[in-house]
């Protein structure tokens, strides 16, 4: 019974690593589609956001037959209640992923990018979803620690963005284009709260402690 239960668990860890892997590509091509503003990239990534939410009902399941199913002990109990609420911040990192992707579909907010200094944003924001899930992947609560530190810098830089389309942008007639500039920027910040959320459930799991 217990050898059926530790691949069950093994079956858990390796569908948020892929999930977790499809996450961080949709990231990584939505930087890339807003740098080059590159409509083919910006394409993928939402249409990649159906395989996201597919995976998360998937992982759902297998955590609710690892809890019915089985008697999980303590240790155990933390990976499984901790995958079930990290799931749900991976999928919502795709769909925010898709969000930027829409908006360089359809406005070409690539030039606006180093105004803003959306590239530091955009990488700190990606940095923090890879080692949240590598976090919870490894136990490691230092690392998730860094992650939650390193939601500083994303507030940061948005504030700075938010304050230089209030500059910059006060006097233009183009309100949309500044608007959408500026979500761009919140999505990121999303982006970097999703992976705060998913350092502290690998931090729950590593310590058992919320």
């Amino acid at each position: 019974m217990r050898n059926r239960f530790d691949t069950q668990l093994e079956q858990l860890q390796e569908s948020m690593t892929q999930m977790g892997d499809k996450c961080l590509s949709s990231i990584t091509d939505t930087i890339d589609a807003l740098n080059t503003g590159n409509e083919k990239l910006a394409a993928a990534v939402i249409s990649r956001t159906r395989t996201i939410r597919r995976d998360e009902r998937e992982i759902e399941n297998i955590c609710l037959k690892l809890l019915m199913q089985q008697q999980p002990v303590a240790s155990d109990l933390r990976k499984i209640s901790a995958s079930l609420k990290a799931v749900y911040d991976l999928e919502r990192i795709g769909d925010v992923a898709a969000d930027i992707a829409e908006i360089v579909a359809v406005e070409h907010v690539s030039t606006a990018v180093d105004i803003l200094d959306m590239k530091e944003m955009a990488n700190a924001a990606r940095s923090m979803v890879y080692d949240s899930i590598k976090a919870l992947n490894t136990k490691d609560a230092a690392l998730a620690q860094s992650v939650i530190d390193t939601d500083d810098i994303v507030d940061t830089a948005f504030n700075n963005a938010k304050q230089t389309l209030i500059d910059k942008f006060s006097k233009d007639a183009n309100v949309e284009y500044a608007l959408n500039l500026l979500m761009v920027a919140k999505y990121f910040e999303k982006i970097g709260d999703h992976a705060v959320n998913i350092a502290q459930w690998a931090m729950y799991d590593a310590t058992g402690k919320l």
